[in-house]
């Protein structure tokens, strides 16, 4: 079975920085693409970084660009947000989520979704 396990949220002041971790089971992430997404209350999910399994590339949603760096780690099976200048607007639920395609990085295009972990950024 594929399993994702998001984990590193926590409560942050606004300024800094968290790491998020999500280890992955079942399949291999240098084969599948992955991606990370949020949703904050009230609002749908987002898709704000992913790393596509076409050309390796790394896609970052204008509102995280130059403040978080997504990487995998083929050797730990396991993928990573860097989240640096954290902001309030970037409290959310996080996941991390595969797929054997993920043409695009939105939650309609990837099947496979780790349980979510917090972050709460103050001011």
């Amino acid at each position: 079975d594929v399993q994702l396990q998001a984990s590193g949220g926590g409560l942050v002041q606004a300024g800094g920085s968290l790491r998020l971790s999500c280890a992955a089971s079942g399949f291999t992430v240098a084969d599948y693409a992955v991606g990370w997404f949020r949703q904050a209350p009230g609002k749908d999910r987002e898709g704000i970084s992913c790393i596509s399994v076409a050309d390796g590339r790394t896609w970052y949603d204008a509102s995280v660009e130059g403040r978080f760096t997504m990487s995998k780690d083929i050797a730990k099976n396991a993928v990573y947000l860097e989240m640096n200048n954290l902001k309030v607007e970037d409290t959310a639920v996080y996941y991390c989520a595969a797929d054997s395609l993920g043409a695009l990085c939105s939650s309609s295009d990837y099947d496979y979704w780790g349980q979510g972990t917090q972050v709460t950024v103050s001011s």
